[in-house]
């Protein structure tokens, strides 16, 4: 099951792909895809239903995140050996957390904006976990149990704000448009297992990162296990798993997005994004 969101900002209605990916809409069976209408039972009527009876959107709508209302957006720093390397630090002994604003969503070919005042833009393609079921204090072996699916976060940061002056990952992460989420939400059962999924990103097409979700230092049942740890985890949340190398900070010389750059990325199976860098 593919589900999408689709409309003008903050007008959007519950989308599902069919079986040759276009969109049909949903809101005869559920009016908008959010933490509160994937709770419990509520998602047993879609599967109920064959998307080819429903009708199709028009391909050139617009796609919104494809889940609405999100409660946190929480992110997972380092956790790719190669990316570690990368930053120049050691390969951290357990997950580092850090969160970005639930206000840095958006649709994913949404435009970027750059903030006034920013200089360091760069880039992330992530796996992304949307929580289904309330999760504290959850084992490794139950933690998927509790992912509804799957969908591509593009991990937007500033690097001069996260790592400069006061060094707050937050204040780096959280710039309006800076959490591109989308363009689907893969159920869990379409994806057996979260760590062997490539991934990529390129900046003008030319690729920068290029990497298997294998690679994670920490996988997504022992993050999901962790978080739970110290915080409840309630549906509609999303778990951002971190990025692979490639980034712009870790380029000779670095380099970092510009006004008019097309940023394209991808995780297999889950659709891809493309976003256009504009000054906000």
């Amino acid at each position: 099951m593919k589900l999408v969101r689709f409309g003008a900002p903050g007008a959007e209605r519950a989308g599902i792909l069919d079986r040759h990916n276009r969109v049909r809409d949903l809101t005869g069976v559920l009016a908008d895809i959010t933490a509160e209408t994937i709770a419990g039972r509520a998602l047993d009527a879609v599967r109920a239903t064959d998307p080819q009876s429903l009708p199709l959107v028009a391909p050139q709508m617009r796609l919104g995140p494809c889940i609405g209302r999100v409660g946190k957006l929480v992110c997972v720093g380092l956790n790719y050996l190669d990316h570690a390397r990368e930053a120049g630090v050691k390969a951290p002994s357990e997950p580092v957390l850090f969160m970005k604003a639930t206000t840095a969503i958006c649709g994913p070919h949404d435009a970027i904006e750059i903030p006034p005042g920013a200089s360091k833009v760069d880039w992330e393609v992530e796996l992304a976990a949307v929580i289904g079921t309330k999760a504290k204090n959850v084992t490794v072996t139950a933690a998927l149990d509790h992912v509804l699916g799957y969908c591509i976060v593009h991990d937007v940061s500033e690097r001069a704000y996260q790592l400069e002056g006061t060094g707050q990952w937050v204040k780096g992460k959280s710039a309006d448009t800076f959490a591109p989420l989308g363009p689907w939400l893969v159920s869990a059962d379409t994806i057996p297992d979260p760590q062997n999924l490539k991934l990529w990103l390129a900046v003008n097409g030319r690729m920068r990162q290029n990497a298997n979700t294998r690679n994670m230092i920490f996988p997504v049942a022992f993050i999901i296990s962790y978080v739970s740890r110290y915080m409840t985890l309630m549906p509609g949340d999303v778990i951002a798993t971190g990025t692979p190398s490639g980034v712009g900070l870790g380029a000779t010389p670095p380099t970092f997005l510009a006004k008019g750059d097309i940023v394209t990325l991808g995780v297999e199976g889950l659709g891809e994004q493309r976003q256009e860098l504009i000054e906000a």
